[in-house]
């Protein structure tokens, strides 16, 4: 996976798509054991550790992603619409980058949000001895069965994908924070450690696939050689830097 330029992360292609997919449900199966005791583990943690991660859950939301990069797209691309030369230029790699962000964050929360109400599964708070699995498919309005996948964890992964495209140094300190995002979804008691390893899942395979949009487009990366890469802000350096 920290091999960002290639184009789908742990070796995964079209040809070995499917024992991928199985090895995920599996993967699921096998933490589903996990996720009674993990949860009453997590919540019964001092009050101390939860209010730290009571205060990280809150940056799984992805209105303060989604609304600023919308706003910094729309700016700078009615700026590119009314100015010339360097500074047009450097406009259209500020839409360019907001954009990559805003998709690259808002399509896999959208996915999750879907997922979540098609496949209704119940949040912790609704185990009993006797339902400890329970689920309301296509469930549109009780939140307390919309626990799978996790749509902070979706977010934060997303998040921590597109920051590590755009620059690969933070690769670690941006899934790190995704991880503590997502974690804090356990301790507050919104969701399973199944729920959010889905959402860490769909998080990243989503952000490549918005990748693999704008690689297909010429947006913002290049490809050549199988490796992927961002183009340089060139107009834009050349705008900050100038003499």
């Amino acid at each position: 996976m920290t091999d960002l330029s290639k184009p789908w992360p742990f070796g995964l292609s079209r040809r070995n798509a499917l024992p991928y997919a199985l090895g995920f449900a599996l993967l699921i199966a096998a933490l589903y054991w996990l996720d009674r005791p993990l949860s009453v583990w997590a919540q019964g943690l001092p009050d101390g550790v939860r209010a730290f991660f009571q205060w990280m859950t809150q940056w799984g939301e992805s209105d303060w992603i989604l609304i600023p990069g919308f706003i910094a797209w729309l700016l700078a691309w009615l700026l590119s619409l009314l100015t010339c030369d360097n500074l047009r230029l450097a406009a259209r790699e500020i839409a360019a980058l907001a954009g990559f962000i805003f998709l690259g964050v808002g399509l896999p929360s959208l996915a999750a949000t879907l997922l979540k109400r098609i496949i209704g599964r119940g949040r912790p708070e609704t185990w009993t001895a006797d339902a400890f699995l329970t689920f309301q498919p296509l469930n549109w309005s009780a939140w307390d069965y919309q626990g799978f996948p996790s749509g902070h964890a979706t977010t934060a992964f997303s998040l921590a994908a597109v920051v590590a495209f755009l620059w690969p140094r933070a690769f670690w300190s941006a899934m790190a924070f995704a991880a503590t995002v997502a974690v804090s979804r356990i301790v507050v008691g919104a969701h399973y450690p199944t729920d959010i390893t889905a959402g860490a899942v769909l998080g990243v395979l989503g952000a490549y696939a918005v990748r693999s949009l704008f690689v297909a487009r010429g947006w913002l990366f290049t490809a050549a050689d199988g490796k992927t890469g961002r183009r340089p802000f060139a107009a834009l350096r050349g705008l900050v830097f100038r003499r």
